[in-house]
């Protein structure tokens, strides 16, 4: 079973718990329920360390779904797009292992909307990923927050987003697509 065939069934699952309980608070935890499987693993015969975005993916589609955001960005003409993203792992999920996806929306910047992602076990941290999305218009352009909140019918209730965030985010950027980037190394 690969990650295609888990979002899905993932995307179906979202889409019918909007359907039968109605839109989720923006600001709550979505979860996510998986089983680590063979095309999951790398030599070490633990979960491949690339293999964990792929699967925290799962859990941005099923938050994005059950909030209603999915709807709402896709109506307007609007896509996400991950600009940058950090993990850090804790302790290894093996082969067969159960874990859970935990996914929450954090903080937006002027530009960003921040989420984080985590592998959990019995209720404990295994790995977590801090990403940070842009709304685009497939027309070309950023969505901006104000538009974003107006389209959903909801205020703007995340949190401030924390000082080290806003660090992180500049010193992990990339030259903007107009400017030049070339690949030189010292």
């Amino acid at each position: 079973m690969n990650v295609i065939w888990r979002t899905m069934l993932t995307i179906l699952r979202a889409k019918t718990l909007l359907r039968r309980r109605g839109p989720l608070d923006p600001t709550v935890v979505g979860r996510v329920k998986l089983r680590v499987l063979p095309t999951d693993i790398d030599l070490l015969r633990h979960m491949n360390n690339g293999r964990y975005a792929s699967l925290f993916d799962l859990g941005r589609f099923d938050l994005l779904i059950r909030t209603g955001v999915w709807d709402v960005v896709n109506s307007h003409a609007w896509y996400a797009v991950v600009a940058s993203e950090t993990i850090t792992f804790r302790k290894s999920l093996q082969l067969w292992q159960r874990f859970t996806v935990e996914t929450r929306l954090l903080a937006h910047d002027e530009k960003s909307v921040y989420m984080v992602h985590r592998a959990v076990v019995k209720g404990e941290i295994y790995a977590e990923m801090i990403v940070r999305a842009r709304f685009l218009r497939r027309s070309g352009g950023l969505v901006p927050h104000e538009e974003l909140f107006d389209a959903l019918h909801r205020p703007d209730t995340l949190p401030p987003l924390e000082p080290w965030m806003l660090e992180w985010a500049a010193a992990s950027a990339l030259p903007s697509t107009r400017a030049a980037a070339p690949s030189v190394w010292s």
